[in-house]
Formats: structure tokens, sequence, C-alpha cells
């Protein structure tokens, strides 16, 4: 039965596929969904996430499949991502999951948004799905349950993080495809990844939770853990084992 889905993203620099693999999966799968970001403008990729000849500095290998860099700039010169409702103007109760789409960006825009966390509190009063991956996971350590001495919400839960060895040592910039006047994106210069998803993630879930991660993860063996309410993929290589898990659950 066709379900209806919030995907959020981030207007700094989703990490391509983290957005387009769950997108064409559950787009596939029959399911209608609604994009949502921060501002209520289209989410563009990062620049270095739809370049096939783009090398991981720290996995040292080529991450992004041409097929996906190629798809991806189909969606964005599409109208798929146009004119999405802004976070603090969706209702959970409109939708029967969230699904939460990584990148760099989403430390920026995403991590600590009050407007994302009572989405995700709502999604929990109300049963319904919470599904995030890579850097979007961010937003679950974030998100605090008043109802629990504002612990994390995944507290106790087994969560899959972004490897703190895979975190790039240098300086990063957000530079994204597709932008616009309208619609550019940030200046910013940031040393490296602004924070340690897996030493967020850890602290956490505590001691009765689980870190899941794996520095040897690739397309061959992905990381996607599901321990309900929460769905959540380690990073890019992840991604289709993520829409497939997402489609599944659903």
């Amino acid at each position: 039965m066709s379900k209806k889905i919030l995907v959020c993203a981030t207007n700094y620099g989703v990490w391509a596929e983290e957005l387009q693999a769950p997108w064409d999966a559950l787009t596939d799968a029959g399911h209608e969904l609604t994009i949502a970001t921060y501002k209520g403008i289209k989410p563009l990729p990062l620049q270095i996430s739809v370049d096939p000849e783009f090398m991981d500095p720290m996995q040292n290998y080529q991450v992004n499949p041409p097929e996906v860099c190629e798809r991806t700039k189909a969606l964005v010169q599409s109208d798929a991502w146009d004119n999405p409702v802004k976070f603090k103007d969706a209702n959970m109760a409109d939708y029967d999951a969230i699904v939460m789409a990584g990148g760099l960006g989403a430390m920026l825009d995403m991590g600590n948004n009050q407007a994302l966390h009572r989405l995700i509190l709502a999604a929990l009063e109300q049963g319904k799905l919470v599904a995030s991956i890579c850097y979007a996971n961010a937003v679950l350590v974030f998100t605090r349950d008043p109802k629990n001495g504002y612990k994390s919400v995944i507290h106790g839960k087994k969560i899959a993080a972004h490897c703190r060895a895979w975190d790039f040592d240098v300086d990063f910039t957000y530079d994204l495809w597709g932008a616009t006047e309208g619609n550019k994106g940030t200046d910013l210069v940031s040393p490296g990844f602004l924070f340690p998803l897996q030493d967020l993630v850890t602290d956490a879930v505590g001691p009765e939770g689980e870190c899941v991660y794996d520095e040897t993860a690739n397309r061959e063996k992905p990381v996607v853990a599901y321990d309900a309410p929460f769905l959540t993929g380690l990073s890019v290589e992840s991604s289709i084992a993520f829409g497939r898990k997402l489609v599944e659950v659903l």
C-alpha cells in the first residue's frame, strides 16, 4: 500500500546518492514523496558528490558511480525537488514516515534544527518510521526526549554512524552543483567535518545502545541498522541498501 513520506534534505549540500538512492527506491515502490528543506528551496548536491572522478581523501577510492552522478543531475534539472515545504511548516500527521538524507551540509541546517526535532518527536509519538543516513543521523543525536530526562531519542538504540576514521582532515568548502543566485548555499570553509558523528552517536545511544560502524564498509558490504522505529545508514556506500530497507520496512 502506498505511503506518504516526508523526505528531508539540506540546503547547504546534500551528498547526491544519499538523496537520490532512497528517493528513487521509494518512488519506484509507488510511495508518495514530499521534499522538505530548511529554506524551502530546492536541495542541491555538493559538487564533489556528482563528480565521478572524486577520490575520497580518507578512503582513497572513487565513491561516486557515473550513473549516480548523471541521475542526480537529471533530478536537479527536473521539477522533482522543486518547491519544497519548509521544515517548520511540515506536519507529521500528514505523513507515514520521515526520511532524512545526508551530506556535509546536513551538519549546518539539520543537526540542531528545532523544527526537525519537533517532527521527529511527533513521528515517535505517532508510531511512525524515522529514517536517516550518514550525517543526517546527527538530527537523531540532538533530538532530545523531554519524557526521558532529555536524553537523546536514540538512547539505548542500535544506530549506524559515519566512521571517525573517514572524517575529512582537510579544509572543506560547500560548493553546490546547479547553484543559482537564489540558491547558492554557503561560502563557509570548515576545518574538515564539523563534528565526529561516530563519537556523538556513541555518547547518545549510551551503554545500553550500540553505535554501528565499519571502516571496511563498501558497496558489497553496506551498513544499515534497523532498530524500530529507527532506520539508519552508514554513508554513501550504503545508500542503495538504505533505500531498499526503507521499502522493505514500509
